[in-house]
This record gives structure tokens, sequence and C-alpha cells, in this order.
């Protein structure tokens, strides 16, 4: 499946609101090359020239409802300043099984690919969490422990399963009001 801009569903359509189903295992060939294709992206999508040649938008991130398949599908990278990938998932029922009470957020605030206005302010979120899923690039089960940039990435996509954006956790009376204890990440 080709993903760059024109394909990625913007939040004004309603699907992007809509609850995304299990994905039945073993993933189909079809489910595979989905999943792959996703992986793909966010990994093409950090190389400047590869992301102005094919119109992709530089993502840590991407969940399969984006692409208009609604199924608990998402791609994961994190890479180093060098560009080498420190975290890579292509997961297959993702969940979180444990999160910690302590919370997170982003100095800078979070964006995402469905949605091409600024909204500002803080998202918190759990600063540690434990998911479970299948992972296509393993291809097994995994429990992944993440913290702080990472558990607030995961968090994010796993909230597209159901139908929820960033901004839906923004205080709007007060979207840069300070939590007492939350850890700013920058």
């Amino acid at each position: 499946m080709k993903i760059n801009n024109e394909t990625i569903i913007k939040d004004d359509d309603p699907m992007l609101r809509e609850r995304s189903l299990d994905v039945k295992l073993p993933l189909s060939a079809q489910d595979k090359s989905l999943l792959q294709d996703l992986y793909d992206y966010v990994d093409r999508s950090t190389d400047p020239e590869i992301a102005e040649k094919e119109d992709l938008q530089a993502a840590v991130g991407i969940s399969a409802i984006q692409v208009g398949i609604k199924k608990k599908m998402c791609a994961i990278i994190l890479k180093d300043k060098d560009g080498k990938i420190v975290h890579g998932y292509a997961l297959a029922n993702p969940k979180i099984i444990k999160e910690s009470v302590e919370e997170a957020y982003l100095e800078s605030g979070e964006g995402c690919l469905s949605v091409p206005e600024a909204h500002e302010g803080y998202v918190y979120r759990h600063r540690r969490i434990t998911v479970r899923g299948y992972d296509l690039l393993r291809e097994q089960e995994v429990k992944i422990e993440a913290k702080d940039y990472l558990a607030i990435v995961f968090q994010h996509e796993l909230d597209h399963f159901k139908g929820i954006l960033y901004y839906d956790h923004i205080n709007k009376e007060q979207p840069f009001m300070k939590k007492d204890g939350a850890h700013c990440i920058e």
C-alpha cells in the first residue's frame, strides 16, 4: 500500500474516530504486508531526501486507522541522533497491561500525521507502561517496558485504536497548566 501525505486520513474524516478491531493471528499475508508498509513509512519518513521525494511527513509512529484500515496495528520507530533505530516495532493487537501513576508530558506538545493544524497544550500520559502484542519484526508475542518518550508514543498510537486524538487530552481552559509531580520531557 502506498502511504504518503495524500493517503493518510486527516482529523476531519469521521473514520478516524472509529474503534479499531483485533487482528486475527497468525497474521494473514495482507496484514503482514500492511504492517510492514506502516513500519517502512515511519522509517523512511525521517530521511529528509526520501520524505521530500515521496511526500512523507516525519513520524515516530503510525496506526492502521490512519490509512483507513480499522485494525489494531501500528508501527513505532525511535532513532538516535545518527539515524540508527533504537526502538522499532511493527505490532498487531498491542495492549497496555500495566501503567504507572506518575505522569509525563512533552514540553513541545504532541503532533500527529492526521492532524494538520497545531493544537497547543500539554498532553499528560503515564510515564511508564508495559505493552504486550505480536511484533512482526520479531515474529512473536512481545512484552515491552516503555518509559518517558517511548511510553508517550505508544499511548498516542494506541489511542488511535479507540478513536482518540492527542488534542482530546489537552485541557481546553488551561492548555499549558502544569500538573504537580508530572515529568517534563524536553
